[in-house]
């Protein structure tokens, strides 16, 4: 009732009065006119200010109109030649205010958490690169109808409350405002509408605009709808579009157009929204027409699904969206998703249960030329059906399981769930997420099935599993959810996440009511602080829940609206890394069983919560053979189990060597095994305990059946992104290339993989299928075109004549020809109608360089007469014979006549049938265009097919269907349709979409991204065209994939013996291995060469008899190098020994090191030089064992900036480490979870991780321990030191692998300078070598493992290794640098193209040498500083300097120089993009493509670089400089850090991640503290810091300013606290003096000067009252000085009291007693006991006294092996961490007087802090922050008095 007066509808100007100005206000030129086309008093706004001109209701901010209304009507007009601006705040039903703005003056959609930006577009008289402007001089009067509901739920997820307040800014004419609940139609008058019975609401009279006696409404005005809407009736259901708007003028037309630019969140991928603007052609009879660019469409009826905020009033009309429904129900389940580059992933409607899969609507309106039309659809409608799918997993390949019958398994592929059925291997889908599924879980009955989606927010999905239909859709509180589990009854589902913080978080939801018209609902939300790996609800128990993860099993329980846990006390097994767990069945339901990497299974009593036992699978076995039996028992490493499930009687666990194992409950021995590919990520026993279900990481899902000891394949995939795809008629073939380095065959009728093709070493980019033979042609990355013979499993030839990776293949129809194409524009012909193909032309610089790998790089006729690519520029499309290759069309596509002014470019090609004969091109223009492939004529144009180019299209051969595809949308077109073309969308792919393409046979088409989908054409097969490719002589014939195709043999059958012999393993269908082989075959004659026409490029052919060792054959490959020929054989073109060299070769054979006065530091900042350390290392220290270790390293914070290449980066694995000190982070770059290897005594100089990313090396100094560097070699998997070597003297430079990883080349510093050559293997010294003066760097030849260079002072350094049986040799060759490269030291170098060889050097200059003639032919100024970092990939160069600039080059034209000699020219290279850092550029590390990469500085920063968006973000951000102090929030929820680089920085406490920096220049911050909770209102906190010039700056944390600046000293601070109750300020200075400061007015009110002389070391503050002194005042604080005094002192300072307590002192030390700096005086008010002092430095002994206030005494002395420099208590148990300058870190225990000591810092102990929660412990050393957590309460296994923990010795 309470909104009943705004029924029906409400006009606002009237009700708030406007021209009275009381209820209202106006700004500016706003004056009443009489409209002579409305002919009524309307109000104009107008003046050059936008801001300045306006109406505002109500008339202040503070009130509210109140306005319930979901739709508002705005009635206004543009003025012409200006700018608008509507501003509307909105609030949600949770009081939110947002603001909603609508302008011609934005250019694109913005979007914060409380404003949303929507560009009008005024097109008309505009071009499309300039969309926003000014109103044309025709704008008409405009309704603009608003949905705020649904305006709020789409692009900020919220609900709408109510309008608050609109403000109307110049320059327009508005007549008012109107908001209604209803949703009008004002082209229909009330009248019209009972006359014609229309089924509409029609616009109220007073809001109807006037309208001419036979003239038609749309004829004089424009209606607007946002998000715009069809005209179907209420119970129809909507679509709703996520897709941000824009509101455009075309003339008098308004439509939709593409976005001129991309625009940041929340839509990823930079997509602008868009709005749908009706114009006069869209009558009210018109068929609904949707979004040209629909993003995501989401069907439903309103009452299918409830929202998970309430229930939908269902009175209300249907919802106004950009608007189009499906009228099928036709197919087997919903299919939604939406376009990488659209897809907003918060979802709240969802769709109708039967909608056809995949189906999306048409686009509303299409451009042909200057006509405007309305766009048809075609039938049958829909016209495709999705039929299966290729692939498992996506997010992740945990989630598998049976159904409750076990006659089918559920699975995620990506954003599809399958149903599988096992017998029939009939698929079937649950489509509708719009991400990749994260999570999975199915209830006892398996009638309800829930579902999460990956990206943040996390959306979950409960599916009727049955029938399929989305019961319920609603967004899930966590960031990201990682694991679901239901009830066995199925009304209760819980479910574990991550927050945005990155702090699990535990859920319960009720869904008892979902399968009702429910909706679930949040029962209980928890945060904790453990690990969960795995979340299971118990059997017996819906309320009681278990979870596992790292150190412990806890034991959950559901109890009054919240979820409780208590841990299980697991003894010697609570370190142990847990995985998975399970509930035992029937009577065995209260054991809980679980599973560790250290392969223990736990049986856990549920209700005694204790371990009932506990074993071990170890992988013992006889020699020479398998074992029968594993041992549960004993020691050793064990199996890392991943995963286990239990039945009734069995248990099958999955490891991480690849088996699966099935034990008895009593786990006496194995029962069944089988052995997979990859390591094993998920188990699941099925119900009836006869099957079970296994999946791998690498992609495989399969079954093993018990009683028939059987393994069968289910699934196999990919696991990257496939890049493209090729049929093959004959035989029903697929074939796929991916990212992972595979090629796969598929068969089309079973989708059962039937070869799968590796190459660990380079990236398959291109396939293609021989016509005719069984052959495929597949092109790599590297260069190579590669011929396999699929009947006999072997490689036929090689092919090396690119130099660039293969951009395009394709093959004639007739079978005569092959063509490839590669990224250096290179084209080559092969003759392919023999078995044994060969090249017969290659022809440089024709295709386009700049085109990137697509199945449309190169076409082929129909008629196998016309070859087509794009090229050689981006702009021109170029058509040749395929004969001899002779051009015979050119057509500029830039010159073409598209829409639009921009100059376009081609994208892809397509051939149509013969005849007609005619060539497709998609347009950088979103434009297809058709050319007449004789004439170049332009037959017709397709506009706007995609909101971006269109990378891939196929024509079907009768040319009915033209197929397109872009992002994640795939688009089927009536092609006959001339004037009008419909299409259809489909979505599906969670990735964008790489390839499409017809099927043999026409009947289906495939679409390849994230997975395989086959699609049915339901549409009958039109005849082929007469001449047609279907009808040509020497096209494939047509044909179906035939069922009886030839499949692998996934299963065998056992018979007898032991159980391993009898189960069949998965390995037995053995990949094809594309894998790298030094010499010839065995049992063959050896590799041969053969060369079609001179030069370097050779082909290299197979020898025959290729073995075939399993039912799948195996492809072996010889190693690649630089040519055809196979690497190192006799006569090849490679190596130093195949061709003589002008210049002698020195050889360098000692393995022994000679003593040599080292030479000078260079002069370069290259040369790593270790930071200066005062401290020495400990030789021992007391550790105790892993069971009662009371810290464990957290996190660390900071990158070591002083070092030299010390980042590695993976990203195909995401392995990235760097340096901080002495160790290395291991970090998860997607979690920040963090991984430490400790063993470095010493600050490690630089990393090196090999080819294959399983092996790490680091290097670190000598020390005071070890009188030579350590290199230390890293097993990258297990995180394990392999082997320590140790070889030089000072320090090492740098390291490198050689490209097949069985090489280390090691290179001393200046101080060494000796080069060591290593075999990782047996990580023995090969060979060894002293340089005549210090080296800078040194790398292999990336395509010669036998040669590498190093650069330094004057002369480059070749090095050729030579073995002559165990021996190995160096021989050398020296080039000196030219005086024309004007450079007298080389600083860097990497190598490029062969035979490229680029130098940097210390004058900024960058030199090009030719490795095979041994010269520098080319240099160029890359830098006015010295270049430190030189990468290079491709066609790209990475230069960085010590001038802070990081500089990427284009240098794919400098072979071209290198012919030219002399006469050779920097031009061959320019810069393509620069970025400025923070420092010094000492470390980087880029992608292959060279578009991405991580950088390092001086500044102590790691920086994410993206080329492509032309950003750098911080990824690890530390301190330059000496940190000096850190303190803690008082919510502890934030810490702060200050450093001499005189920054203050604010950290976030839960995700250790920078927040705010605060930065004084040219002054060091020597103290901070942090103001206490009773300092005003917690948003007030404050940051108090102190500077070396005397200066105290005070900084607001919330508003991020500085507050206050005052200089209570003259001297440098050195100390700092606030008062008790934060009003006063304490701060000490380098001269003794104590000044006390109140910040409200920046005055200095009092100074103490009894501690003059002697610096201030440390100023404590607490409330007096925790001591109970007695004495006057409400402060106890405490004053020390370096002179070993301390001062106690009670204070009331608002009265101006301070009062001496007490005095403690110590005789000075004298210079002889340390001739050092004499140790500090720390004292601290001892947190458990407030009358109690915690003092060190006091005396002539380490140690620590506790002094007591009360009695004036020392009551305990705590002993310390040396003397402390940092001091801390914790405030929760007694605890006191120590820091000492022997490096060392120790945890006392002040109760038992237990120790800990614990190493791994790389300078002394300067600070050490507990958090206020004494959960973390922090220490820093130098510019290193350690972050400690705080295990246990205290340890109660140790007597009180035992004096240490178990102590080890820790080095």
């Amino acid at each position: 009732m309470a909104k009943a007066w705004q029924h029906p509808f409400l006009n606002v100007f009237r009700h708030f009065k406007v021209g009275e100005w009381k209820r209202s206000t106006k700004e500016g030129d706003v004056t009443p006119v009489t409209d002579k086309t409305l002919k009524c008093t309307v109000y104009r706004i107008r003046g050059s200010v936008s801001a300045g001109n306006y109406i505002q209701l109500p008339q202040t901010g503070t009130q509210s109109l109140g306005l319930t209304g979901r739709y508002l009507y705005v009635l206004f007009r543009p003025l012409p030649s200006k700018h608008f601006v509507i501003h509307l705040d909105v609030a949600t039903e949770d009081s939110q205010v947002i603001r909603v703005s609508f302008s011609s003056l934005f250019r694109e959609f913005k979007s914060t958490a409380t404003w949303l930006q929507f560009p009008f577009i005024c097109e008309a008289g505009t071009s499309r690169k300039d969309l926003a402007g000014v109103a044309p001089s025709g704008a008409r009067w405009t309704c603009l109808q608003l949905d705020l509901q649904d305006i709020l739920l789409v692009y900020l997820n919220r609900r709408y409350g109510h309008l608050k307040s609109v403000r109307l800014c110049a320059s327009l004419l508005v007549k008012s405002l109107y908001t209604s609940d209803l949703c009008f139609d004002p082209a229909v008058t009330v009248a019209e509408a009972r006359r014609a019975k229309l089924p509409v609401t029609p616009v109220p009279r007073e809001m109807a605009f006037p309208v001419p006696k036979g003239d038609s409404w749309h004829e004089h005005y424009v209606h607007i709808r946002f998000p715009s809407v069809g005209s179907r009736a209420s119970s129809e259901p909507a679509q709703k579009s996520r897709s941000p708007p824009e509101a455009v003028f075309r003339g008098h037309v308004r439509e939709l157009v593409p976005p001129p630019v991309a625009f940041s969140n929340p839509f990823p991928d930079g997509v602008s929204p868009a709005v749908r603007m009706f114009g006069p052609t869209a009558s009210r009879q018109a068929r609904p027409v949707p979004r040209p660019l629909p993003e995501v469409s989401l069907f439903r009826e309103h009452s299918e699904v409830p929202s998970m905020n309430g229930p939908r009033d269902r009175s209300q009309e249907p919802s106004a969206r950009a608007e189009v429904t499906d009228k099928h129900t036709a197919g087997n389940g919903v299919h939604t998703a939406v376009p990488e580059s659209a897809m907003v992933p918060v979802a709240l409607e969802d769709v109708a249960p039967r909608q056809p899969p995949g189906r999306k609507q048409s686009r509303p309106e299409m451009t042909l030329g200057e006509t405007v039309f309305e766009q048809r659809s075609f039938l049958p409608d829909p016209i495709l059906k999705l039929k299966g799918v290729i692939g498992f997993g996506g997010h992740s390949t945990k989630w598998a399981l049976w159904t409750k019958d076990g006659a089918a398994v559920v699975y995620p592929c990506h954003a599809v769930i399958v149903v599988l059925h096992v017998d029939t291997r009939e698929q079937r889908f649950f489509l509708g997420h719009t991400d990749k599924v994260s999570a999975l879980a199915l209830d006892g009955s398996g009638s309800l099935l829930a579902s999460a989606q990956a990206r943040p927010p996390s959306m979950l999905r409960l599916w009727d599993f049955q029938t399929g239909g989305c019961l319920s859709l609603f967004r899930s509180p966590v960031h990201a959810l990682c694991s679901l589990s239901f009830s066995s009854n199925g009304v209760l589902l819980c479910g574990v996440g991550k927050d945005p913080h990155g702090r699990t978080v535990v859920l319960a939801w009720g869904t008892e009511q979902v399968g009702r018209g429910g909706e679930a609902v949040l029962l209980a939300k928890t945060h904790t602080g453990v690990d969960i790996q795995a979340f299971k609800v118990a059997v017996f128990d819906e309320t009681r829940m278990a979870s596992c993860g790292q150190g412990g099993v806890r034991l959950w329980r559901l109890r009054g609206g919240e979820l409780r846990s208590c841990p299980v006390d697991l003894g010697e097994h609570r370190v142990l890394e847990l995985t998975d767990l399970a509930f035992g069945q029937a009577q065995d339901s209260h054991t809980l069983y679980v599973c560790g990497r250290s392969g223990h299974i736990l049986e856990i009593d549920h209700r005694r919560r204790a371990v009932r036992r506990a074993r071990r699978l170890l992988p013992t076995q006889t020699p020479g053979g398998h074992s029968s039996q594993k041992q549960p028992f004993g020691t050793g490493p064990g199996i890392s189990i991943s995963s286990l499930s239990v039945s009734q009687t069995t248990c099958a666990v999955g490891s991480d060597d690849g088996y699966v194992r099935l034990w008895p409950l009593d786990f006496s021995s194995v029962l069944l095994e089988a052995e997979h590919e990859g390591p094993v990520s998920w188990v699941c026993v099925s119900p009836d305990g006869l099957r079970v279900l296994s999946a791998t990481l690498s992609g495989h899902l399969g079954f093993l059946d018990v009683p028939s000891r059987e393994y069968n394949t289910l699934a196999r995939s990919h696991t990257a992104p496939v890049l493209a795809l090729a049929t093959e008629c004959s035989r029903g073939q697929l074939a796929t290339v991916s990212q992972d380095h595979t090629v796969r065959v598929w068969d089309l009728a079973t989708l059962q993989q039937l070869y799968d093709l590796r190459s660990p070493e380079e990236t398959p980019r291109a396939i293609a299928f021989h016509p005719t033979q069984p052959v495929l042609f597949c092109g790599f990355a590297s260069g190579a075109v590669c011929s396999f013979s699929l009947e006999n499993a072997g490689v036929l030839v090689r092919h090396r004549r690119h130099q660039g990776a293969v951009t395009g293949l394709a093959a004639s129809p007739d079978g005569s020809f092959l063509f490839s194409s590669c990224s250096r524009g290179t084209l080559a012909q092969y003759h392919c109608s023999t078995t044994r193909c060969h090249v017969l032309r290659v022809t440089a610089n024709v295709v386009c360089r700049d085109a990137r790998p697509t199945p449309n790089a190169l076409v082929v006729s129909g008629d196998s007469r016309l070859l087509a690519f794009v090229g050689p520029s981006k702009y021109v499309v170029t058509i040749v014979s395929t004969a001899s290759l002779e051009e015979l069309l050119r057509v500029d596509v830039s010159a073409l006549e598209l829409a639009g002014s921009r100059l376009d470019s081609a994208v892809a090609i397509c051939f149509g049938p013969v005849p007609p004969g005619h060539l497709l091109v998609s347009t950088s223009s979103h434009t297809v265009v058709v050319l007449d492939a004789a004439s170049g004529r332009v037959v017709r144009e397709l506009s706007g097919v995609h909101s971006v180019a269109c990378p891939s299209l196929a024509l079907s051969r009768d040319a009915r269907f033209l197929l397109t595809a872009t992002d994640r949308v795939i688009r089927v077109w009536d092609y006959p349709a001339k004037a009008s073309p419909g299409c259809q969308v489909y979505i599906g792919h969670s990735e964008p979409v790489r390839a499409v393409a017809f099927a043999p046979g026409q009947r289906q088409l495939l679409s390849v991204a994230d997975a395989i989908f086959l699609w049915d054409v339901l549409g009958a097969p039109g005849r082929s065209p007469s001449g047609s490719a279907g009808d040509s002589p020497g096209a494939p014939p047509t044909c179906e994939a035939s069922p009886g195709a030839r499949q692998p043999e996934d299963t065998e059958a056992g018979t007898g013996g032991l159980p391993r012999q009898q189960v069949p393993v998965p390995s037995q269908a053995s990949p094809l291995q594309l894998g790298a082989r030094a010499g010839p075959l065995k049992g063959a004659d050896g590799a041969f060469s053969t060369s079609d026409e001179e030069g370097p490029s050779q082909e290299s052919h197979s020898p025959e008899g290729l073995h075939q060792a399993s039912s799948l054959p195996m492809l072996v490959k010889e190693a690649s190098g630089a040519g055809d020929g196979a690497r190192g054989a006799p006569g090849g073109p490679w190596g130093f020994s195949m061709r003589p060299h002008p210049c002698g070769w020195a050889t360098a054979r000692s393995t022994t090191k000679a003593q040599a006065h080292p030479p000078a530091r260079p002069d370069c900042y290259r040369h790593f030089t270790a930071r200066y350390k005062a401290s020495s290392l400990v030789k021992s220290a007391s550790v105790p064992s892993a069971r009662v270790e009371r810290l464990l390293l957290k996190a660390v914070v900071g990158y070591n900036g002083n070092g030299r290449a010390n980042v590695v980066w993976k990203p195909d694995t995401g392995f990235f480490a760097y340096t901080c000190g002495c160790l290395v982070v291991v970090e998860d770059l997607h979690s920040g979870a963090q991984r430490h290897w400790l063993g470095h005594p010493e600050e490690i100089s630089t990393l090196a991780l090999s080819h294959d990313a399983q092996i790490l090396a680091s290097a670190s100094g000598c020390s005071s321990t070890a009188s030579c560097c350590q290199i230390r070699i890293w097993d990258v998997p297990g995180g394990s030191c392999r082997h320590l070597l140790s070889y030089h003297d000072t320090a090492v430079q740098a390291l490198a692998f050689s490209p097949d990883d069985a090489l280390l080349v090691t290179l001393g510093d200046y101080g060494d300078c000796t080069l060591a050559l290593w075999s990782v293997a047996t990580c023995e010294l090969l060979s060894s070598a002293r340089l005549p003066e210090p080296a800078h760097g040194v790398a292999f030849d990336p395509r010669d493992a036998r040669e590498l260079a190093c650069v330094g002072q004057g002369a480059i350094t070749s090095w050729l290794l030579q073995q002559r049986g165990a021996e190995v040799t160096l021989q050398v060759r020296r080039e000196p640098i030219p005086e024309e490269v004007g450079a007298g030291e080389l600083t860097s170098l990497c190598y490029g193209a062969a035979p490229l060889l680029y130098c940097g050097s210390n004058t900024g200059r960058v030199c090009v040498w030719d490795t095979r003639a041994g010269r520098c032919f080319l240099a160029w100024e890359a830098d006015d500083g010295e270049i430190g970092v030189l990468l290079c990939s491709g066609a790209r160069l990475v230069s960085g300097s010590n001038a802070r600039r990081l500089r990427l080059w284009a240098v794919g034209a400098v072979p071209e120089p290198r012919r030219k000699g002399a006469r050779a020219r920097s031009s061959s290279v320019f810069m393509e993009h620069e970025l400025t850092l923070d420092g010094a550029i000492v470390s980087a590390v880029f992608h292959d493509s060279m578009d991405m990469g991580v950088v390092g500085t001086t500044a102590g920063t790691l920086w994410y670089v993206s080329w492509a968006e032309g950003t750098s973000t911080r990824l690890i951000g530390g301190h330059r400089s000496k940190v000096n102090e850190v303190v803690f929030s008082p919510s502890a929820s934030h810490w702060a850090t200050c450093s001499d680089d005189g920054s203050v920085r604010v950290w976030s406490l839960a995700s250790m991640e920078l927040l705010i920096q605060f930065q004084v220049l040219n002054q060091s911050c020597l103290c901070l503290a942090w103001s206490p909770p009773s300092c005003g209102r917690p948003e007030e906190q404050q940051v108090a810091a102190g500077y070396s010039d005397g200066t105290l700056r005070v900084f607001s944390v919330s508003q991020i300013a500085m507050e206050l600046k005052m200089r209570p000293h003259r001297a440098a601070l050195t100390a700092i606290a606030f008062s008790a109750d934060g009003q006063t300020i304490l701060s000490g200075d380098k001269d003794g003096l104590v000044a006390v400061s109140r910040p409200r007015t920046g005055m200095t009110f009092h100074v103490l000067s009894d501690h003059r002389g002697a610096p201030i070391a440390a100023i404590q503050s607490t409330d007096k009252e925790r001591g109970g002194l007695g004495a006057e005042g409400a402060d106890l604080w405490l004053a020390a000085s370096s002179d070993q005094r301390i001062s106690i002192w009670a204070s009331d300072w608002p009265r101006g009291h301070c009062e001496l307590l007490d005095w403690l002192s110590s005789p000075s030390p004298t210079p002889t007693e340390f001739p050092g700096r004499p140790p500090p005086c720390l004292a601290a008010f001892c947190p458990w006991d407030g009358a109690l002092l915690a003092c060190a430095g006091l005396g002539m002994h380490p140690e620590v006294v506790f002094y007591s206030l009360h009695r004036k005494q020392v009551v305990e002395r705590i002993p310390l092996p040396f003397f402390a420099v940092s001091l801390s208590l914790s405030p929760g148990a007694h605890l006191m961490a120590v820091g000492f300058a022997e490096r060392m870190l120790r945890l006392v225990d002040c109760e038992s007087g237990a120790v800990q000591d614990f190493a791994g810092h790389d300078d002394l102990v300067q600070l050490c802090r507990f958090a206020p929660s004494a959960r973390l412990l922090f220490s820093v050393a130098h510019s290193e922050i350690l972050v400690w957590e705080v295990s246990g309460h205290r340890a109660t296994e140790e007597s009180p008095g035992s004096g240490s923990w178990p102590a080890w010795r820790r080095s």
